[in-house]
């Protein structure tokens, strides 16, 4: 083997191990919070359940917590709200990377300057608004302040640049409209870029406590991570309950996660390249 070959094994063999590594830094606080969750109730947590795996834990923090309903909430916000954001980031996002309007770059600014801005800054105007739509204590209150978001915009805007625009002229010459073309061939052609969207948009509704802490008040209207929340401050001491609670919340995004990986890589990766 040449001297050049035997560095460049010798480099991929320590990024590999550099990333390996990392990897179980990242890894390290989830493993240990999952084997705690199988630990006796009430003892000092350890890595590793020394008497087996005490399962009942887990369904002691299902019912405790009551955690069906708010699985129910949450995947209703999370489901709505990526829904709209997907409606609206897709349409907005075609019309600023093919339209040719006047203040098509001036509204392209405003998008991106809202990604600066952050929500807790808008929290009191959108409560008023709220309050004057007697929308506190509902869903909509849940649903509506995050149901467009700049980032989503933004990101599906660079996507529709780099699909070749002979695509759409030929569309175009068969007959089809702008809707027609954007539903029918750019949407099918960014499916990567709506998978991203959508992964990030339906996590970060599910992990979301401000919004239920500030426009909500009834308990029928509970999510997963405000009850995540009031279980807490009721098992504080009670590791191996919590930690269950913990990973019953934590598993449906990280399974979503999974099943969408490939796409969610392949649409950051391609966003942004124009044709």
């Amino acid at each position: 083997m040449s001297k050049p070959s035997r560095t460049r094994n010798y480099g991929n063999f320590l990024i590999l191990g550099g990333l390996i590594l990392l990897a179980a830094i990242i890894l390290l606080p989830l493993i240990v919070v999952f084997l705690t969750s199988f630990t006796t109730t009430g003892t000092t947590p350890d890595v590793l359940p020394r008497n087996g795996f005490y399962t009942i834990n887990y369904h002691d923090a299902w019912e405790r917590g009551k955690f069906l309903l708010a699985f129910a909430n949450s995947t209703l916000v999370a489901a709505c709200v990526t829904s709209f954001q997907i409606i609206t980031s897709a349409a907005s996002g075609y019309a600023l990377a093919r339209l040719k309007f006047r203040g098509r770059e001036l509204l392209l600014l405003i998008v991106l300057a809202t990604l600066v801005i952050p929500f807790q800054l808008l929290v009191i105007p959108v409560f008023l608004v709220l309050k004057w739509g007697h929308l506190i204590n509902t869903y909509w209150a849940l649903i509506l302040p995050t149901a467009a978001n700049g980032f989503g915009i933004f990101l599906l805007r660079q996507y529709f640049q780099s699909i070749p625009i002979e695509l759409e002229e030929a569309a175009a010459i068969d007959g089809a409209n702008r809707l027609q073309i954007l539903w029918q061939v750019m949407l099918p052609l960014a499916r990567p870029a709506l998978v991203t969207l959508f992964l990030f948009t339906f996590i970060g509704e599910w992990n979301d406590l401000f919004k239920p802490l500030v426009f909500t008040t009834k308990p029928e209207l509970r999510t997963v991570q405000l009850a995540l929340a009031e279980f807490q401050e009721q098992f504080t001491n009670n590791w191996p309950l919590l930690m269950a609670a913990v990973t019953i919340a934590t598993v449906p995004v990280m399974l979503l996660f999974l099943i969408g990986q490939r796409q969610f890589i392949r649409g950051i990766a391609t966003t942004g390249i124009k044709n």
